[in-house]
């Protein structure tokens, strides 16, 4: 009994330290194009392009500033205009990796 209770305090451990799932851009950008694409053009083939004076996606990557880490910490507690997505930590590693993924 007190062997099974060591296995399972270190299968519990292990699996406590396994790595977050890798960020997706693919499902970044279908985020993007449902919250995003009425004030940014966040891709090429979005259907409707927004007029706003906002930047586009491609300028946020192009802009050094906006590294993955910083996308991700302005995603979590975005300016007062945006709508409140409400995004998991998952979505928003994949935007922030989507939006990184456009960089020239």
């Amino acid at each position: 009994m007190k062997a099974h209770g060591i296995f399972t305090a270190a299968l519990i451990c292990m699996t406590s330290m396994a790595p977050a799932a890798a960020a997706d851009s693919q499902s970044g950008k279908t985020i993007a194009l449902r919250w995003c694409a009425a004030c940014h053009l966040v891709a090429n083939d979005q259907e409707r392009a927004s007029d706003s004076p906002l930047p586009s996606f491609y300028e946020i990557a192009a802009d050094p500033a906006w590294q993955e880490e910083a996308l991700k910490t302005f995603l979590a507690d975005p300016h007062p205009k945006m709508p409140n997505m409400d995004l998991s930590n998952s979505d928003i590693s994949d935007l922030a990796r989507y939006i990184t993924s456009l960089k020239p």
